[in-house]
């Protein structure tokens, strides 16, 4: 739910603008239960592909879609989604009830930090400058550069993570998000190479994607110039969410794990393990992207929604 008052002017002005027009309304309906591209919106609509477009970078400025560039035939497309199913407008700022506010925890986690691996070649890394120690070497995973990686590959194996917990102590948690930029690897790079990329949390698998391959078709956005137009070029941003109910990629249901099953509150870190399970069908490896590789512009990003209501943020700052 995307919670919207007075207290924040500036984000209430923009979702209510993108939600002023009668076709952005539409999309938005239209997204309910489907990503779609812009050709497919612009047909379903009967607009112009341009005017779609532009209302698409609205309701992306808004933070009401979720787009991103995918492979297809003749270059990439991009993929829109919804964020949010429900908007709450509290147009009052003083309320005579107990209120219970959302609050968002969030880590980004450099690709470098990991605290475990198994990886088996093909399997490397690079910063920004350079490759990092010996390629195809299993072994160079435990040298200390390793915490410069801007992207780490690798054909079997894992990288695990071990993230900070600071929630408050009495806190609720709603939802655990977790998204990363990851596409598959082979020698070079091949468009049409699945691979299943499992997340787990805890010891526990929250769900599998299947990149559709090692993407190197155009340059990266962010690759530095030195990178060989022949490597691995960019990645998919991929999110996990678990609720209470379930675990949802990019908004679609892919498993039953919920958030009571990662005993998140007992805990003061989070073990994330990104990889490859030994018994998956397609042992397509993976790629992980950094902030300064790829398409985008993130780490390895945590976000904790929680809740507190008013005598539990009362009785915490009382100290």
């Amino acid at each position: 739910m995307l919670e919207l008052s007075f207290n924040d002017p500036e984000k209430l002005v923009t979702v209510t603008h993108a939600l002023s027009t009668r076709s952005r309304i539409d999309i938005l309906q239209l997204l309910n239960a489907n990503k779609l591209n812009i050709i497919e919106i612009a047909e379903a609509l009967n607009l112009p592909v341009s005017t779609v477009a532009n209302h698409i970078k609205v309701l992306e400025a808004a933070n009401l879609i979720h787009t991103e560039m995918l492979p297809a035939s003749r270059g990439a497309m991009k993929v829109c989604s919804r964020n949010y199913d429900d908007i709450h407008i509290a147009l009052d700022r003083v309320s005579s009830f107990p209120t219970r506010d959302t609050n968002v925890y969030e880590v980004q986690m450099p690709i470098g930090h990991y605290s475990d691996c198994e990886v088996a070649p093909t399997c490397g890394m690079a910063s920004t400058e350079e490759m990092i120690l010996k390629e195809d070497d299993p072994a160079s995973f435990y040298h200390p550069k390793h915490i410069d990686a801007q992207i780490i590959w690798l054909a079997k194996g894992y990288l695990e993570y071990l993230l900070p917990m600071d929630i408050p102590q009495g806190a609720t948690i709603e939802s655990l998000e977790l998204s990363m930029e990851i596409c598959s690897e082979v020698a070079t790079y091949n468009n049409d190479w699945p691979s299943d990329i499992s997340v787990w949390v805890n010891g526990t698998e929250i769900g599998m994607w299947t990149s559709p391959g090692d993407l190197g078709d155009r340059r990266g956005k962010l690759n530095p110039a030195w990178w060989s137009d022949g490597s691995t070029q960019y990645g998919i941003l991929k999110k996990w969410r678990v609720d209470d109910n379930m675990t949802m990629l990019d908004k679609e249901k892919i498993s039953d794990v919920s958030l009571s099953d990662l005993h998140l509150e007992d805990k003061h870190k989070l073990r994330l393990r990104i990889g490859i399970h030994p018994d998956a069908r397609h042992q397509g490896g993976m790629n992980l992207f950094g902030n300064e590789f790829g398409d985008h512009e993130q780490n390895i990003i945590m976000q904790v929604r929680y809740t507190m209501n008013a005598g539990d943020k009362d009785a915490r700052y009382a100290k």
